[in-house]
């Protein structure tokens, strides 16, 4: 029972998004992604609920609602799309392509 939940502001903390979602029903989880680089958090959330009920209630509650001045993006969060692996280089030659 896992949600986006997109265009949150940078100042929006995992116990902010647990506090409001937790209006809706038992929060389980929540993850906010942070950049590598900067440690800043990405701008989006997931939140996991217990139950298909307690998501949907908080989804069509929050979707679009204000909070820390920017209005929230939530729906049901999808499967992650299979990535290829390797860099595009093609077989794992070295750069250039050459054969050695």
């Amino acid at each position: 029972m896992k949600m986006y939940v997109g265009n949150l502001s940078f100042k929006t903390t995992k116990q902010d998004l647990e506090s409001l979602f937790s209006q809706y029903g038992q929060v389980t989880d929540v993850h906010v992604p942070t950049d590598r680089e900067s440690g800043q958090p990405r701008g989006f959330a997931f939140v996991t609920m217990d139950s298909a009920d307690s998501m949907k209630k908080a989804i069509d509650a929050t979707n679009g609602k204000e909070l820390d001045g920017r209005n929230l993006k939530v729906n049901e969060a999808q499967a992650r799309e299979e990535r290829s692996g390797g860099g595009g280089f093609g077989g794992g030659r070295p750069s250039g392509g050459r054969r050695y």
